[in-house]
C-alpha cells in the first residue's frame, strides 16, 4: 500500500463517519468541515499507533537511531550542552516508545469523540509540530556532506539520499516505509488541519459526556498499554510487516533483489569540471558518446545516477553472517537443505570489567653461536637459552559480568532446546551482534551452550526476530517459525510441528 491510497481510504472513512454524525446527531456537528478534519486525523493518527503498537520495538529502535544522530549533531556545536541526553534518551528508548504510540492513538480517538477539545487541539498542533521538526531534520541531512555538521549550512550541498543517517521516518512502522520527503510533506500538510483546531476549537463536535468521556480514556490507556507489552515484552507482534516473516523464502527473495538491482542501467553521470569545480549531470549516452573528445581529462566522476530497480531492496538484500574466523556463513542458512536452528542476540547483556591481576613474567638470557663448517661451507646458528629470575607483573584484563537473569533466559530456556536439537543431528547456530570473538567464547562459557556462533549487524538481527534472545528455524533457505523467548517450545514440539515427525 502507498501512501496515497492509505489517504484515500481514510479519506472515505472519514466522510462515512461525518455524514453518518450529521444525520444521526445533527446537533453535535457545528461545521462539516471542522467534523471531517477531526473524523480524517483522528482516524489517520489511531490508524498510524495500531501499526506502531503492533511493534513498540521497531518505534523503540527507530527513535534510538534518532538519539544518536542528534549526539553526533550537537555534540560539536554550542548546542553540545544537551549531547549527554541522547544517549540516556536512547536507553529508555522502549519506554519513550510506548508513551508516544498511545499517546498517539489517545489523541485520535480524543479527536474523532470531541473529547476535551481545547486540550486535543493544542495537544494535536504541538505533536504535529515535533514531527514536523523530526521529519524535517531527517529531510534535511540530505543537503548535509559527510564531512559537514548539519549546523554548518555553508558546506550543504546539493540533495543527495546517501547523506541521510535516517533513511525513514518510521511514521507507518514497517506497514508502509515512506521517504524522508514525502513523511515531511505529510506533516506540513497536517500543520494546517492543526492550526484550524486551535483556531475555531469551539467548532469541533463533542459525542460523550465528560465522565463518559474520561472512562473512554482510561480504558483506552489500559488496553492499549497491554497490547504494547504483549508485542514484545511476552510475545512477537502478532502480524509481522518485515521482510523476514515467518514463511518467507529469504533465498529465493535475496536472489530476485540481487538480480534486480544488477540489472539496474545507468541513466546519467554527475561530473565535477577539475579547473572551475562546476557541478553538471550528463545524460549516459551523451557521455559514453563524447568520453574521449569531451570529458576525459576535463572532469572527474561524482556519481553514477541509477534508475530504480524492478524489485525494491529490502533488508533481505544485506543478510550476512560471517563466523567467528570471519569467513562468510550465510549460505549455511540459505542453502541448507536440512533444518536449522539460528538463536538471535543482537546484544549480548553483560558489563564489561577493566581488573588488574599479578602474574609470572619468566626473564631469560640468550646466547646465539654461529658455527662455521670449512669441509662443507655450511653455517649453524645454535641458541642457548638460559632463566635469569622470575619476577611478579601487573597485568591488565577484562571480565564480563553477565546479567544473571539473562544469562539463566539460555541456561534455563536455550541450553535444553539446542542440547536435544545436537543430540538430533541438527546444527544449532547463534548468532550475535555488537560483540567480538572473545566476548562471544566468554558468554559461551558462562552458558555451557556449547554450539556454532556467527556475527551480523545488529540492525539486521533486530529485523529478523523482535525478542534478544529469539529462535529461528530455518530450512531451504525458507523461515518455518520463530518465537520470542517466553514462548519458546521444547524442541519436540518444534520437531513435531515442523519437521513431520
Amino acid at each position: 500500500m502507498t501512501l496515497g491510497n492509505l489517504v484515500v481510504n481514510i479519506g472515505i472513512v472519514a466522510v462515512v463517519f461525518t455524514v453518518g454524525l450529521y444525520f444521526l446527531k445533527k446537533d453535535s456537528v457545528k461545521s462539516l468541515l471542522m467534523s471531517f478534519l477531526q473524523n480524517f486525523c483522528g482516524v489517520l493518527f489511531i490508524f498510524s499507533g495500531w501499526v506502531k503498537a503492533i511493534d513498540p520495538l521497531g518505534t523503540a529502535y527507530k527513535m534510538e537511531q534518532y538519539f544518536d544522530e542528534f549526539y553526533y549533531t550537537f555534540e560539536p556545536t554550542w548546542f553540545g550542552f544537551l549531547a549527554p541526553l541522547f544517549p540516556v534518551f536512547s536507553k529508555y528508548a522502549i519506554w519513550f516508545s510506548v508513551f508516544m504510540i498511545v499517546f498517539e492513538i489517545v489523541l485520535g480517538i480524543m479527536l474523532l469523540l470531541g473529547i476535551r477539545n481545547k486540550f486535543t487541539s493544542w495537544a494535536f498542533l504541538l505533536l504535529v509540530a515535533f514531527f514536523t521538526v523530526l521529519t524535517g531534520f531527517t529531510f534535511l541531512t540530505g543537503y548535509v556532506p559527510s564531512d559537514a555538521n548539519f549546523f554548518q549550512f555553508g558546506k550543504w550541498t546539493a540533495f543527495n539520499a546517501n547523506n541521510m543517517k535516517v533513511t525513514d521516518c518510521g511514521c507507518f512502522g514497517d506497514f508502509i516505509k515512506l521517504e524522508p520527503k514525502v513523511s515531511f510533506l505529510k506533516d506540513v500538510f497536517l500543520m494546517f488541519p492543526a492550526i484550524f483546531f486551535v483556531l475555531r476549537e469551539k467548532w469541533m463536535h463533542k459525542l460523550l459526556k465528560r465522565g463518559v468521556s474520561n472512562i473512554v480514556i482510561d480504558v483506552s490507556i489500559v488496553v492499549l498499554l497491554i497490547y504494547c507489552f504483549s508485542n514484545y515484552v511476552w510475545d512477537l507482534p502478532h502480524i509481522d510487516f518485515r521482510p523476514f516473516k515467518k514463511g518467507a523464502d529469504v533465498a529465493a527473495i535475496r536472489e530476485a533483489e540481487e538480480n534486480a538491482m544488477a540489472a539496474v542501467q545507468i541513466t546519467a553521470w554527475e561530473l565535477e569540471n577539475n579547473e572551475t569545480g562546476e557541478v553538471i549531470t550528463v545524460p549516459n549516452d551523451e557521455y559514453m558518446s563524447n568520453y574521449t573528445s569531451r570529458y576525459k581529462g576535463a572532469y572527474s566522476v561524482l556519481e553514477q545516477v541509477k534508475g530504480e530497480p524492478a524489485i525494491k531492496p529490502t533488508k533481505i538484500s544485506d543478510f550476512e553472517v560471517t563466523s567467528l574466523e570471519g569467513y562468510d556463513i550465510s549460505y549455511d542458512f540459505l542453502d541448507s537443505e536440512e533444518p536449522l536452528i539460528m538463536i538471535v542476540n543482537y546484544a549480548l547483556k553483560g558489563d564489561p570489567e577493566k581488573k588488574t591481576r599479578m602474574v609470572k613474567d619468566s626473564v631469560f638470557h640468550v646466547d646465539t653461536t654461529l658455527i662455521f663448517d670449512s669441509e662443507t661451507y655450511q653455517e649453524t646458528i645454535t641458541t642457548a637459552k638460559e632463566l635469569v629470575e622470575v619476577r611478579d607483573k601487573e597485568e591488565d584484563y577484562i571480565v564480563r559480568n553477565w546479567n544473571k537473569a539473562y544469562i539463566e533466559k539460555h541456561t534455563e530456556k536455550i541450553k535444553p532446546l539446542s542440547d536435544a536439537a545436537k543430540a538430533d543431528g541438527m546444527r544449532v547456530i547463534m548468532v550475535v551482534g555488537k560483540a567480538d570473538p572473545p566476548t562471544i567464547m566468554d558468554f559461551d562459557e558462562a552458558t555451557g551452550l556449547d554450539i556454532e556462533y556467527g556475527m551480523a549487524d545488529d540492525i539486521l538481527l533486530k529485523t529478523i526476530v523482535r525478542s534478544n534472545p529469539g529462535v529461528v528455524l530455518w530450512k531451504d533457505g525458507k523461515i518455518l517459525d520463530k518465537w520470542h523467548i517466553k514462548q519458546l517450545p521444547d524442541y519436540e514440539k518444534i520437531k513435531a510441528e515442523h519437521l513431520g515427525e
